[in-house]
């Protein structure tokens, strides 16, 4: 499909005006290579592996940043679920691994390196279990790794044991970064349905599947659709609305694959996924709550929020497939709230709950983003809204996450503050209802009816 000056010219318009940008440009590393059951050797192998791969990762995506105008945000790397390469390792804790991964990040110059990560929805072999174990240190003591572990999908049920476990390492990670705004547990997301090619943070890892070397891209511009609909007129149909989102996402995911497509050239890597995923900033105007209530709903939260989340994120997905024949990773539109002002005054005003998240969750990308809760909350309460998430990935055949964030000696309508694409996060009320029976039952919940399709 050619891409026209036109077509260019537009773009270069979304960029200066509305807030469009690359999220990412994402290079997943598989590191099956260095596994070693000394844990120091292979950090070094880890190391070597990712700077030799990624040494010209930064300095590509910069040049096609002055080529075409558009701003890449972020450049990562993903890598090989690290538990997964960990099975000789003698070692208990795999944290060293974790540095290795931090060392070389910050060698090629990217943001965020995901991949210390473990996938247990159906039982947690020894290496997953060192994996979990050391999360709490590893995220402390490095600045730019992402973990994530995926616990539950349709095909397996969920693993109620992994559940509990992941509530209390999401705790003992807040209390390691205490003293940093506990940013460890915002660099934790715990899945429900995880994709092997997603190429955002927390949750990027390389999976299984995929080639030696690849190259992701995530797309945003939530500032872009929500000016579209602002100027479009209060009597306009839902499905006029529809039909605008649809045809914005489709002129946003042609930027993407323009770059992605580039990327891989220069790299010399396989192109991957392009990610159209609406995620937000908080950046005035560049939020998906303000999408919502360009459509019509009071303040994002409000009755009628599901509805118009459903309708964006289809809309989204449905214009997306049209401009690109490999989009993938997740795909839709975030709901994050630290990272998204909209977002945020409807959290701080009361109109958002958890419990009006977590069903806006049934019909959006992902899950529970960047919340804080408060730092006494129990781990049974954790427990719970995990379980709850999961519950919904897996029923509906659909990918769910929580990456909460329990601010360890604060209480709700307090502030934690992270800076940067991480912003600010009000502390949410949490229902104090969860009991002490539910989380301690373990065991598995069985994959439901819909997971036979063979």
């Amino acid at each position: 499909m050619q891409i026209t000056p036109a077509e260019i010219a537009e773009t270069l318009a979304m960029v200066s005006q509305q807030h469009l940008d690359i999220r990412t440009i994402t290079l997943g590393l598989n590191l099956r290579a260095c596994t070693h059951e000394d844990i120091n050797v292979m950090a070094r192998k880890v190391y070597d592996r990712m700077t030799t791969a990624a040494e010209k990762l930064v300095p590509t995506a910069e040049q096609l940043e002055r080529e075409f105008g558009i701003p890449i945000v972020n450049k990562r790397i993903s890598v090989t679920p690290v538990a997964e390469i960990c099975g000789a390792v003698a070692a208990q804790d795999l944290t060293p691994i974790a540095e290795a991964m931090d060392k070389a990040g910050k060698e090629v110059g990217v943001d965020f390196v995901g991949g210390f990560s473990a996938l247990v929805q159906k039982g947690a072999t020894a290496s997953d279990t060192k994996l979990m174990n050391s999360i709490p240190h590893a995220l402390a003591v490095t600045d730019n790794v992402c973990s994530s572990v995926n616990v539950a999908s349709t095909r397996a049920g969920i693993n109620m044991d992994a559940v509990w476990k992941m509530a209390n390492t999401v705790i003992d990670t807040a209390k390691a970064t205490a003293d940093r705004d506990c940013i460890g547990a915002a660099k934790l997301v715990v899945f429900a349905n995880a994709v092997e090619d997603n190429p955002f943070m927390a949750g990027a890892f390389h999976g299984s599947g995929e080639a030696d070397a690849v190259v992701n891209v995530g797309v945003s511009g939530p500032g872009v659709v929500r000016n579209v609909l602002a100027n479009m007129p209060k009597d306009a149909s839902v499905t006029e609305i529809a039909e605008a989102i649809k045809a914005t996402a489709f002129k946003i995911t042609r930027a993407g694959e323009l770059m992605a497509r580039n990327a891989s050239e220069r790299l010399g890597v396989q192109q991957g996924i392009l990610d159209l995923s609406l995620a937000p900033t908080p950046a005035e105007g560049d939020s998906v709550a303000e999408i919502l209530e360009a459509i019509g709903v009071g303040q994002c939260g409000g009755p009628g929020t599901t509805a118009a989340l459903a309708m964006l994120n289809d809309a989204v997905k449905k214009g997306g497939v049209m401009a690109s024949s490999s989009v993938g990773g997740l795909s839709g539109a975030f709901i994050p709230v630290s990272e998204d002002a909209g977002m945020i005054r409807a959290a701080e005003s009361g109109a958002l709950c958890l419990e009006k998240l977590e069903a806006m969750t049934c019909v959006c990308s992902v899950g529970l983003d960047m919340i804080a809760i408060p730092g006494d909350t129990t781990p049974e309460a954790i427990f719970g809204i995990i379980a709850d998430e999961a519950a919904i990935g897996v029923i509906n055949t659909k990918t769910t996450a929580v990456r909460v964030i329990p601010a360890i000696g604060r209480s709700a309508g307090e502030t934690l503050e992270f800076g940067g694409l991480l912003g600010s996060a009000p502390i949410m009320h949490v229902n104090e209802h969860a009991g002490t029976v539910f989380a301690h039952r373990g065991g598995r919940f069985p994959a439901p009816i819909n997971s036979l399709k063979n």
